[in-house]
């Protein structure tokens, strides 16, 4: 599995990681499948602690990632935090054809 994090979204991710609520409790990132399909996915993210069913995948951007490794649309999915048109994080799997929301 491989998970791609844009500059924007680690730094994003990495503040809120070392947030005084969130230190000491192993938390990572966990990104999931919300709903598919058709050709593509929806995506969603949230902090959590792994278990030993959970793969964890690391990145280039010294950050894991939680991930189903039985959920396709996960495989190569990047994550990006976008200042405009509107803020926030986008996730997408351009190795699926999947660049963005419609």
């Amino acid at each position: 599995m491989s998970v791609k994090i844009t500059r924007n979204a680690a730094k994003i991710i990495k503040k809120e990681l070392e947030k005084e609520e969130n230190q000491g409790k192993g938390l990572v990132l966990k990104v999931f499948v919300t709903h598919s399909h058709g050709d593509h996915a929806h995506y969603g993210m949230d902090l959590a602690k792994p278990t030993d069913k959970d793969t964890v995948v690391s990145t280039d951007k010294e950050i894991d990632v939680i991930v189903d490794p039985n959920e396709p649309f996960l495989e190569g999915v990047k994550i990006d935090y976008l200042y405009f048109p509107e803020e926030g994080f986008v996730i997408t799997n351009p190795s699926k054809g999947n660049h963005g929301d419609h």
